[in-house]
């Protein structure tokens, strides 16, 4: 997301962003808590920046990296059918299931409406990967906590040209996130198991109570989570994207939050002892 096609779309957000609505006026964006919630009919907002960034063709330089053409697939209806090979199959226990028809599809703006974005990482080397101009396979993956199932929109960069070449339909428990998506799942919704979730000590970054501009750097306890906690947790219906590299069933997990234009940065890192999830650091 550091390349100028990216910047101009992030513009285009901030523009519908001030006139709509529905934008929030906090740094903390309110969560998306239902699959039917992703999928509602477009606000005006949506409609407006679709409408925007299909006025304006995608430079080529997009397809060098996966975030600048992904958020012109997001964001640009006639630009998302014609990146799509159909009839595009749609796999379930490694089987396909069904194909669908360019008559048939339905766009998806996937987490454009929500103002962020989330990702998950099993170490900061991995998180580089992400301006890796190399890449030539990526998955996107919708996850439907409530639910606990897994739907994974599968890249695939051919002859220059990022395309969606199939779908594939899997429940969480399936996958190599599984202990941690699940344990995510009652931490972002229940304080009390946050609280028992801790460190002895975590170690955080947050906003400065006396500065709108500045932040403070320390260790708390457990029960001063209250105190110093996020008020916002991802929750409902969370993304995460693979850039091609190899995952496994990790004891340490970097759960990253990314605004869409509006200044969100969240980071959360978590590691597993003896079978338990526990948060060790916090910045936001």
């Amino acid at each position: 997301m550091r390349k100028c096609a990216l910047l101009m779309v992030l513009a285009m957000v901030a523009i519908v962003t001030i006139f709509s609505t529905s934008a929030c006026s906090d740094r903390k964006p309110a969560g998306v808590d239902s699959l039917a919630a992703t999928d509602s009919v477009d606000s005006t907002a949506v409609d407006t920046l679709e409408s925007m960034i299909e006025q304006q063709p995608m430079p080529k330089a997009a397809d060098e990296l996966f975030d600048d053409f992904f958020f012109n697939f997001a964001g640009n209806r006639k630009l998302q059918v014609k990146r799509i090979v159909f009839p595009l199959p749609v796999y379930a226990a490694g089987k396909v299931v069904r194909h669908i028809a360019a008559s048939q599809w339905r766009v998806d703006h996937f987490f454009m409406r929500q103002e962020y974005y989330t990702l998950i990482f099993d170490s900061r080397k991995q998180m580089q990967i992400v301006k890796d101009t190399t890449v030539s396979h990526v998955v996107v993956e919708k996850i439907v906590l409530a639910n606990e199932a897994v739907k994974q929109y599968v890249f695939d960069r051919i002859n220059g040209k990022w395309m969606l070449t199939s779908i594939v339909n899997r429940s969480v428990k399936n996958g190599y996130n599984s202990s941690f998506l699940l344990f995510y799942k009652r931490f972002a919704t229940d304080s009390l198991f946050q609280e028992r979730s801790l460190d002895a000590n975590v170690t955080f970054t947050a906003p400065d109570p006396d500065d709108d501009f500045g932040s403070i750097t320390g260790t708390m306890m457990p029960e001063q989570w209250s105190a110093f906690k996020p008020s916002f947790f991802p929750k409902g219906v969370i993304y995460n994207i693979l850039y091609g590299q190899h995952y496994h069933e990790s004891n340490h997990k970097i759960f990253a939050v990314r605004g869409i234009s509006n200044g969100l940065e969240m980071e959360m890192t978590f590691n597993r002892r003896k079978g338990k999830w526990r948060l060790s650091s916090f910045s936001y």
